[in-house]
């Protein structure tokens, strides 16, 4: 094989590494999913092999505007982006949601996803034509579109898990039945709570109908990788290795080191407005309050976590905003709080209603506790910066994330229990979970924990860690 240093134009004029391996980006269009990707195209870029990004113009802007932002920008000129022209969809206006409505974007990204397949089947022959060997890295929910392209030789393709091993693990794991078979011999330090969440009980038939779908597709794929490192979840990681055992699996992150400034209300020095607030605060004394971006909630229980929040007496930043639409552009509504509600708690809280710098928040040395949804980005964040978590879980796998953080790492508490999910949560209650994360004898040993665990995460990535081993051998392993 030649030498790295030896080039070969391809037909489109660029010069890329004589390893002639790419990298196809196909992720679902929703925010929480490129945040994933974005970051993975970087490090993948950055050992010299072209990264190509496909998806709708839209949030490929998105994209793209994060990637600017990355820390390390040296090696933009090796990700491309492809807009591919999708009919006009009509999204819904947000509506608050329970296990038998779809969020609002799981319907767009189900209308594009259904029009991606002409276009990206183009792309890959061109690729393929050029390149020794087409690396494409999907989401399970694009397992679909990657795999009804026709055979093609020289193609692989691997799964970017959006959510935790766990989640994921017990998903594959269980029975028929809704137990989970495992040999505790032959995985040590596994931890199967009793009382997981179901699946079903999280999602709308019509969501598991297309989930169905994509599980016939993505048993194609020769790998999984998992934006999650081997301290935190190396049981569940082997789990699905013994689970899947023709497959390879590689737990690479995580992925969130990037610069995560959005556009929103910034200061003269380009930061956001809400960290400017921060640093006003006392070392761990502020909650952050942010539920993502496919949570939208009644106008009913905004009201009590407003009240909630003001009647747990810790300081906090709140981002208020609906789910987004399937524009992650658009504005959303206008969201009414109580009469008074901002002036009154002006001296300990902040409402933000724009896009919040969420990974600086949560490094920063003022903010003690995290009341979220329990998406997977935000758990692995929130751990990362080893900020422990008020768990409020809305759909999908975030009720399984939330038994995750809270009864198998005891880095959290339950804040909303998933079992009264259709119920709307009393101010009252809010309260008292904020108080037990953020004024406890019990909230001060999660943070302790999480304290520990962040700082684990954060050595797994760099030189020499566990993940940043994981990722090598994922390269090593796609230019063999």
């Amino acid at each position: 094989m030649p030498s790295p240093s030896q080039k070969q134009t391809a037909q489109n004029g660029l010069k890329y590494p004589s390893l002639q391996v790419v990298v196809v980006m196909v992720p679902v269009p929703l925010q929480g999913h490129l945040n994933q990707f974005i970051p993975l195209s970087h490090l993948i870029a950055a050992c010299g092999i072209p990264v190509h990004f496909a998806g709708t113009g839209a949030h490929n802007r998105q994209a793209k505007l994060q990637i600017q932002r990355h820390i390390n920008t040296n090696n933009d000129n090796m990700i491309h982006f492809h807009d591919f022209d999708i009919p006009p969809f009509l999204a819904p206006p947000p509506s608050a949601i329970s296990a038998d409505t779809s969020p609002t974007p799981f319907l767009s990204f189900h209308h594009t996803i259904r029009h991606l397949g002409e276009p990206l089947a183009a792309l890959l022959r061109q690729l393929s034509s050029n390149f020794r060997r087409v690396i494409v890295i999907h989401d399970f929910l694009t397992s679909s579109v990657v795999h009804g392209v026709g055979q093609l030789p020289n193609l692989e393709s691997y799964t970017l898990q959006s959510v935790s091993a766990f989640a994921t693990s017990i998903f594959h794991a269980r029975d028929r039945k809704g137990k989970v078979e495992f040999d505790e011999k032959d995985i040590a330090d596994l931890v199967i709570p009793e009382d997981i969440p179901s699946v079903e009980g999280s999602l709308p038939p019509e969501a598991l109908r297309l989930f169905a779908s994509e599980t016939v597709f993505d048993n194609l794929n020769s790998g999984n990788l998992y934006n999650t490192s081997m301290v935190i979840e190396r049981p569940y990681v082997n789990l699905m290795a013994r689970v899947l055992p023709h497959k390879k699996h590689w737990a690479i992150g995580p992925l969130n080191q990037v610069t995560s400034t959005l556009s929103g209300k910034k200061d003269s020095n380009g930061r956001h407005m809400c960290l400017e607030w921060l640093d006003k605060q006392t070392p761990r004394s502020v909650i952050y309050v942010s539920f993502g971006t496919t949570t939208t909630f009644s106008d009913e229980q905004i009201k009590e976590l407003a009240l909630g929040l003001e009647e747990s007496g810790q300081k906090f930043i709140w981002v208020l905003r609906d789910a987004e639409k399937g524009d992650v552009s658009s504005e959303g509504r206008k969201i009414e709080l109580p009469k008074g509600y901002e002036e009154r708690v002006k001296n300990v809280g902040l409402v933000v209603r724009d896009l919040a710098p969420q990974l600086e928040i949560l490094g920063h040395p003022s903010t003690g506790g995290f009341l979220s949804h329990c998406g997977w980005n935000s758990c692995i964040e929130s751990i990362t910066m080893g900020v422990p978590i008020g768990a409020w879980p809305m759909h999908s796998d975030q009720p399984r994330n939330a038994v995750f953080v809270t009864a198998v790492l005891g880095v959290g508490t339950v804040v909303r229990d998933w079992n009264r999910c259709d119920e709307v949560a009393a101010a009252s209650a809010v309260a008292e979970g904020v108080r037990k994360l953020m004024a406890s004898k019990e909230g001060e040993a999660m943070q302790k924990g999480a304290a520990e665990l962040g700082a684990a995460l954060r050595d797994s990535a760099a030189e020499g860690g566990a993940s940043r081993m994981e990722f090598a051998s994922f390269i090593a392993h796609i230019t063999r």
